[in-house]
């Protein structure tokens, strides 16, 4: 009669990894399991495929590159597109110049956008995660 719902939003994944303020990377960067940045990164970073990655982006932190994720929380500074397979939270300091492809999206009041909110549906994800992937690595 009664069931459990799963609960919509982000998947608790340890943050394995952290990148400091103070820290500058130039070149591509890919990470397995959680990535916390709150240094700045110019070239794309992309969690493993397959895997169930957090990228977690502080309000210090900027990326100019694309994004591809699992989960995508966004407090920080995003020049490119955003590839989320599962969920993107856009906090109140994010700012993103660029699309953002999602299957589940939380905005905060304060968040930004400049480009285009595209929902993808669960049963096409993979195949058009992949073309949307080609064509958003493609434009950097």
């Amino acid at each position: 009669m009664f069931s459990k719902k799963k609960a919509a939003g982000i998947q608790q994944t340890k943050l394995a990894t952290l990148i400091a303020h103070d820290v500058r990377i130039a070149g591509d960067l890919q990470f397995t399991d959680g990535l916390r940045l709150d240094g700045h990164v110019k070239g794309n970073v992309s969690g493993e495929p397959g895997g169930q990655t957090l990228l977690v982006l502080s309000d210090r932190g900027s990326i100019e590159g694309n994004v591809h994720g699992y989960d995508v929380m966004i407090n920080g500074k995003i020049v490119g597109d955003v590839i989320a397979d599962h969920f993107v939270e856009l906090q109140v300091n994010a700012h993103v110049t660029g699309n953002i492809y999602y299957q589940q999206l939380r905005m905060d009041c304060g968040a930004t956008v400049d480009g285009k909110l595209t929902r993808h549906d669960v049963a096409h994800a993979p195949a058009s995660l992949t073309s949307i992937a080609d064509v958003a690595r493609d434009s950097i």
